[in-house]
């Protein structure tokens, strides 16, 4: 089918002429059409929502935008941002819909390096990726996020960060190519070698450079179990401790994965100790929520790959010699054996649930943050102690990361450190409960960006979102210049991702 849109309807200053017509193979629809994100606190309805069919479309839909003074361009995946990245600022903006371009999983490929890799569309999600990279070659990306109804070109345009980054790095670090659209409508094959300034740029650039249209990502052979364990600890110091040495440890003498959450020390379903447990036979003994008198308490969640033909004895003293080291409530250990596959997708199941009770679709104001190790003992004092005893409705994870895992090159900002911590703050409200107002929930999580600065934490927003030049300024850091210097060489017009509001059209500036 061949889509056709006239931008005269754009143009509303008699100084402009009208401008050509925009002719695609996808389609185009210019219905008035409301659009939110997964946050649900912004919302806005776009002149047109643009479904390509190649990545010839997106050059074409840019170099049509770049004609008009007042048209951007939004590459929206899955619509999983909190702050209204994934939108349109205004009835001036083209929205592409990636997830039109089917999902291909190309030959596996032995690159230079000897990394085995696979080409994925950027608008590819991770869990249709690693059903059919799984289905077809027994191989998975060795990076993830929790949540897998992610885009390819989402995450890598952000970070995307999991249990395995300790080992393997984000997921920005685990690819060796990518084909972007730049913000001149350009298509360009970059690389760590080839056009490696955009390669870096790129990743974790939050889409101000140019639009991922294909990614050479990573993969390994998929193990087959998953042996997932939960152990609770009443003292900070000794769950990071603990953490800490876990990541630190050679492969082979740790777990695959390791994260952490904090949680309310009460009986609440939500917030308390019936979150921990990871089956219903499970619960813990009544004694144990009195043992200690501290309002929060903390999970050490950890995880142990292994394959059918292991037997349960060799799988059993892996983990019993690993636990045997740390300083958990030692009657305090929660575990369950599943498939590969059923553990990376875990959240697909709270998914269905959530979507069943409403909360999916309730607004979701999440706060992310990267704590440096010499700053989260600070956090846990003035954040999770004080601010948050009594939970937000949904997950608080913290767990630690290695500095030596991420490729600096890239566009991510990271807090100083060797060592630091992802903090997600994962609200959910419950449009059935009295619970606190959108307004008040956002209102804290300024208040708990306050309290950092004000306190002197060394942090950085993960997921950023700024309202102003200067927040964005003082978020970058030195590496501001070098930001702007990228969007004036890749996007001059800032035609890109006008929802992140970083810049705005014909108005670089520095």
């Amino acid at each position: 089918m061949i889509a056709y849109l006239e931008q005269q309807h754009f143009v509303h200053d008699t100084d402009h002429p009208s401008l050509p017509s925009l002719t695609l193979d996808g389609t185009i629809d210019y219905r008035s059409t409301v659009i939110k994100d997964f946050g649900g606190l912004h919302s806005t309805s776009p002149f047109a929502v643009i479904r390509p069919s190649s990545t010839h479309d997106i050059s074409t839909v840019i170099h049509f935008a770049s004609q008009s003074p007042t048209l951007t361009v939004t590459a929206r995946g899955n619509g999983h941002s909190i702050n209204g990245q994934s939108i349109s600022t205004n009835n001036h903006g083209l929205l592409i819909d990636m997830k039109s371009l089917n999902l291909t999983v190309n030959d596996v490929v032995l690159s230079n390096n000897n990394n085995i890799t696979v080409d994925l569309n950027g608008g590819a999600l991770w869990e249709d990726v690693l059903k059919r990279c799984l289905m077809s070659y027994g191989f998975a990306p060795r990076s993830w996020t929790d949540y897998l109804g992610l885009t390819v070109g989402g995450t890598l345009s952000n970070g995307g960060v999991s249990g395995q980054t300790f080992r393997y790095g984000p997921q920005t670090s685990n690819v060796t190519e990518l084909e972007v659209v730049t913000g001149n409508g350009e298509t360009v094959v970059c690389s760590g070698e080839e056009n490696s300034e955009l390669f870096f740029a790129v990743l974790g650039g939050l889409g101000q450079f140019g639009i991922i249209t294909r990614a050479r990502v990573v993969v390994q052979p998929a193990p087959d179990m998953v042996r997932w364990i939960r152990v609770v600890y009443s003292e900070f110091d000794e769950f990071t401790h603990d953490a800490e040495w876990l990541i630190t440890r050679p492969e082979g003498e740790s777990f695959d994965y390791v994260e952490g959450f904090v949680f309310v020390n009460s009986d609440d379903p939500v917030n308390g100790w019936p979150s921990v447990v990871l089956d219903a036979d499970q619960l813990p003994d009544p004694s144990v929520m009195t043992r200690s008198d501290n309002p929060v308490m903390y999970c050490l969640e950890v995880a142990l790959h292994y394959s059918k033909e292991n037997c349960s004895s060799t799988v059993d003293t892996r983990a019993k010699r690993l636990l045997e080291r740390l300083r958990f409530m030692k009657d305090t250990l929660f575990k369950v054996d599943l498939s590969y596959i059923d553990f990376l997708l875990r959240v697909k199941e709270a998914e269905k649930q959530a979507k069943a009770n409403g909360i999916w679709d309730a607004p979701h104001p999440w706060l992310n943050l990267f704590v440096s190790k010499s700053s989260i003992s600070d956090f846990n004092h003035f954040v999770f102690k004080k601010i948050l005893k009594d939970g937000i409705g949904g997950p608080m994870l913290v767990y630690p990361i290695l500095r030596s895992r991420w490729d600096e090159r890239t566009s991510v900002v990271l807090p100083d450190g060797d060592i630091f911590y992802i903090v997600a703050l994962l609200r959910f409200t419950n449009p059935y409960q009295k619970t606190p107002c959108v307004r008040d929930l956002v209102a804290q999580n300024h208040e708990i960006v306050q309290v950092c600065v004000r306190n002197g934490l060394n942090f950085k927003l993960y997921l950023p979102h700024y309202n102003t030049k200067e927040g964005w300024k003082q978020h970058f850091g030195d590496r501001w210049p070098r930001f702007v210097e990228m969007k004036l060489r890749y996007d001059p017009l800032a035609i890109l991702a006008p929802g992140q509001k970083i810049f705005t059209r014909n108005n670089i500036g520095e």
